[in-house]
């Protein structure tokens, strides 16, 4: 078990529930977007601090409007709705991932999974919007690229965003290893 990661853990609860987080507080004008960055190894265990949040959260706040989106999830429930995800296996299987991630492309455009996104979280009525399933995503939705476009609906819901892999405040690199060629700007939730 990593040390520094149970320390980083164990402050997510008490800042996601503080008064000045949950009110942008000191953010100037930037969107309320955080990052919780970890090793990919830890997925499991990040899962399971998830849960214990969504249960201890109400304990700490009551009241408080919260919403998990799994990525993973919702790209899945998508491609079953349009009857896409069986198809997908077969294409996968008889012409690889390539072909797949092509196929894909007009299905999972940004644009319409921020329109799903909004519609699953509707960030409107939360006081808060977890999001989880970054890595099982991978390549067909990327962080970064979903992360600017959900500017447009999360007004000042505040969002964090759990990353298997490191964020250094400007730049994302998934697993580690993957570097986005994008700069974004989000600030780390527990450095």
């Amino acid at each position: 078990m990593n040390d520094s990661l149970t320390q980083r853990l164990n402050e997510v609860l008490p800042k996601v529930t503080s008064k000045e987080f949950l009110s942008s507080k000191g953010l100037g004008n930037e969107i309320a977007f955080y990052i919780f960055d970890y090793p990919p190894e830890e997925e499991i265990r990040i899962r399971e601090h998830i849960q214990f949040l969504l249960a201890h959260i109400p304990k700490h706040r009551p009241g408080l409007r919260v919403k998990h989106v799994n990525l993973f999830d919702l790209v899945v429930d998508h491609l079953k709705e349009r009857n896409l995800l069986e198809r997908s296996f077969q294409m996968q299987e008889k012409k690889g991932d390539e072909a797949l991630e092509k196929a894909l492309r007009s299905p999972l455009k940004p644009e319409r999974l921020v329109q799903l996104f909004a519609e699953l979280a509707q960030p409107q009525d939360q006081d808060l919007v977890l999001v989880s399933g970054v890595g099982s995503v991978w390549p067909l939705v990327r962080s970064h690229t979903l992360l600017n476009n959900l500017q447009t609906v999360m007004g000042q819901t505040p969002l964090v965003m759990f990353y298997p892999g490191r964020y250094d405040g400007q730049a994302l690199r998934l697993f580690g290893k993957i570097k986005s060629n994008n700069y974004y700007r989000a600030f780390k939730l527990v450095p």
